[in-house]
């Protein structure tokens, strides 16, 4: 098969949600023609779909490097890195309990995490959270403010806002 027909059996798949055969497909176009950036990319986007951030930061990377001229490719990529970021600073903070040596290390990583992708909502949150761990209140409500702009809808964030709010008049005092 050539790597087009491949690349319209992997969108076959996705539409009968059959992800993990649609990677294989991708995969097989890819081995096909490996200096293919568009397939990369899309191959990226189902890797990531599937929950493997590993691959799917793998391939993201290889379309860059085909073809650095395609925002999208890039958007991607910076996408894909803050979830990396920000999965890796829940474990930290999730894990703060059992002796942490940089208590400033998720507040880093989640500031990088929204640098990369100011749409992450998760990054803003989980950055209020980790903030106000540190009893740093304001800056917790002003990340929080970030994504309510973002969501203004969302009465959970409203809440948090009201918490973080108490938080820093209890500290306040």
């Amino acid at each position: 098969m050539s790597p087009e027909d491949y690349v319209r059996q992997a969108y076959r798949c996705i539409l009968r949600s059959d992800f993990a055969e649609a990677i294989l497909c991708f995969e097989a176009a890819i081995s096909e023609s490996p200096g293919d950036a568009e397939v990369r990319y899309r191959c990226s986007i189902t890797y990531a779909r599937n929950g493997r951030l590993d691959k799917a930061i793998e391939h993201a990377l290889a379309a860059v490097a085909l073809d650095g001229s395609k925002p999208e490719y890039t958007l991607h990529l910076q996408h894909l890195q803050a979830l990396t970021l920000v999965h890796e600073a829940k474990g930290l903070l999730e894990a703060e309990g059992k002796g942490s040596k940089n208590p400033y290390r998720p507040i880093t990583l989640l500031k990088e995490a929204v640098m990369l992708d100011p749409l992450n909502g998760d990054a803003y949150v989980w950055l209020a959270l980790a903030y106000s761990r540190m009893n740093e209140h304001l800056q917790a409500i002003a990340a929080l403010k970030e994504v309510i702009s973002l969501h203004p809808d969302d009465a959970g964030l409203r809440q948090l806002m009201k918490d973080l709010q108490k938080s820093l008049q209890k500290y306040m005092q």
